[in-house]
């Protein structure tokens, strides 16, 4: 008999991988989408999850976006992503629901921490003002894992902390996305109008770690064939990071754009550094598969593919 899993945030890429690469002969994933089950009342989902019963809970939902789409909404960042964390924790608490996998964030750790960063450096420090509502939201659904978890050890609610995606289903929105979706809509439309520069903001020298989300997706399945095994909290990341002009210059090069990039002083940045640490993720017997080259490439065609389905 199948294995049901309930996966929160199906419609977001990092669900749309999930999907893609769970959903087999051994798991039926239940994903309703937003209009068939509010996360934001409480009552929906625990008559969900007691009407269906899941064998576990796969909460990646969340409202989410790149620096500048934190800095405009931290209260929206902050209370929405609190509350459906709250909710979907609690409900499948109430509802017995024994195993659950929480998604969380490397802006979950300290802006001025030591690189690279361990799973036990959480609240050790100040957060990145420019995604603290969103860190803070994360931070608490983690800390909510542990304490039940403390509370009653045959609940087993552990977080997987990812290091930055990108990948397949990512999101292009010139206002909501992230670093790489973003230079890769930039960089293609420069060369699409012949323009000799690209602007990046700040001096680019903040360094970033990024993994192929279809490899998250590849991590997520093994931990669920070792769940026992996995730690209470677990960085998945690729061990190594590049500067934001890096990734400009790897992006230009397989685009194919020939001009030049100016950096907007005046822009904010971020944190300098936030390379997660992966020994654990070393010692749980796990690695990524998919280079920074080969996972940019597949993401441009997937790029070009919705930007030919416009038309």
């Amino acid at each position: 008999m199948k294995k049901v899993i309930y996966l929160s945030g199906g419609s977001g890429m990092v669900g749309r991988n999930i999907i893609d690469h769970i959903q087999s002969q051994d798991y039926k994933i239940l994903t309703p989408k937003r209009s068939e089950l509010n996360l934001l009342k409480y009552e929906d989902v625990k008559n969900f999850l007691n009407q269906n019963k899941p064998d576990l809970v796969l909460h990646a939902a969340g409202v989410v976006g790149g620096i500048e789409a934190n800095i405009d909404n931290p209260v929206k960042f902050l209370v929405e992503n609190t509350q459906i964390g709250i909710n979907i924790l609690t409900a499948s608490k109430e509802t017995k629901i024994k195993s659950f996998i929480n998604l969380g964030s490397s802006c979950m750790y300290p802006r001025n921490s030591n690189n690279p960063l361990s799973e036990e450096q959480i609240l050790s420090g100040k957060l990145e003002p420019t995604n603290e509502g969103y860190a803070l939201a994360k931070i608490g659904t983690t800390k909510l894992c542990e304490y039940i978890n403390s509370e009653d050890n045959s609940y087993l609610y552990k977080t997987i902390i990812p290091c930055n995606l990108y990948g397949k289903y990512d999101n292009f929105n010139n206002n909501s996305s992230h670093m790489i979706p973003a230079v890769i809509k930039k960089i293609h439309e420069a060369k699409k109008k012949n323009l000799q520069f690209v602007e990046i903001w700040g001096d680019g020298i903040a360094r970033r770690e990024f993994m192929y989300a279809s490899d998250l997706t590849d991590f997520i399945y093994f931990a669920i064939k070792n769940f026992n095994k996995m730690p209470q909290n677990i960085n998945v990341g690729i061990g190594k990071d590049y500067s934001i002009n890096d990734y400009y210059k790897k992006i230009a090069s397989i685009i194919g754009f020939k001009g030049e990039f100016k950096n907007n002083l005046s822009k904010p940045i971020g944190m300098k550094k936030k390379l997660i640490s992966n020994q654990k993720l070393k010692e749980f017997g796990w690695k990524h598969k998919t280079s920074l080259e080969d996972g940019i490439k597949k993401t441009y065609e997937y790029f070009l593919k919705m930007e030919e389905e416009k038309k």
